[in-house]
């Protein structure tokens, strides 16, 4: 199982309606355009590392669906569109239905931090497990979530779902040392403590813009 090869299955939902919580801070012009930055950033940061075979964003914007095949991501339309889990569900089926023995791990678009290095000490851990998971940063959620090959992935994603994973038989995986893969962004907080570990380059960029618009005179 080290030698895991894992296909990523990421949720987008809309960009009209993406990091709603965002927009006290980067305002509703904005925040659209920093979802999708997270999510450029985090593809990007996922297929360079060795573990990922594949990643699969299941999303209906059509924004997103070209900026992030451009990226390396394979694009499947929300089938469902039935909210979050049905989503990832349903893109792991996908993925499925091409590779039936496929490895899959749920991983959630809003990590501009994430490092290739950090995500890959995730999944070799994962490899040992059936069905394991990554709490945020906060100790509440969920950023990860995997399955190995032949079992289901059953996602409980929302809110306190590092308490529904656990209780659905997941194992935590307790690891220290990956803040790139913990650090999820729904907040102002959160983006500041993101910026800390260093983003990517298109959520750098994004955050200039953000700053630009909010020193420029009116």
């Amino acid at each position: 199982m080290r030698d895991t090869r894992w296909s990523l299955i990421v949720p987008l939902k809309p960009l009209r309606l993406a990091k709603s919580r965002l927009a006290a801070v980067a305002g509703e012009e904005l925040r659209p355009a920093l979802a999708l930055a997270f999510a450029e950033d985090m593809v990007t940061a996922a297929l360079s590392c060795g573990a990922v075979g594949d990643v699969t964003v299941v999303t209906d914007d059509p924004t997103a669906a070209r900026r992030l095949g451009r990226s390396g991501a394979r694009i499947v339309p929300d089938g469902p569109g039935r909210g979050l889990n049905a989503a990832l569900a349903y893109g792991a089926r996908t993925v499925r239905a091409d590779a039936p023995a496929a490895a899959v791990a749920a991983l959630n678009a809003d990590l501009p931090a994430l490092r290739a290095a950090e995500l890959g000490r995730v999944l070799a851990a994962a490899a040992g497990h059936g069905r394991s998971f990554l709490a945020d940063a906060a100790g509440v959620g969920t950023t990860l979530l995997a399955a190995g090959p032949g079992v289901a992935l059953a996602p409980a994603f929302g809110g306190a779902s590092r308490a529904a994973h656990l209780a659905s038989g997941a194992v935590e995986l307790a690891l220290t040392d990956v803040p790139s893969v913990r650090q999820d962004v729904d907040t102002g907080a959160d983006l500041r403590a993101a910026l800390a570990l260093g983003v990517g380059r298109r959520t750098a960029a994004g955050v200039r813009r953000l700053t630009e618009s909010a020193t420029s005179p009116a």
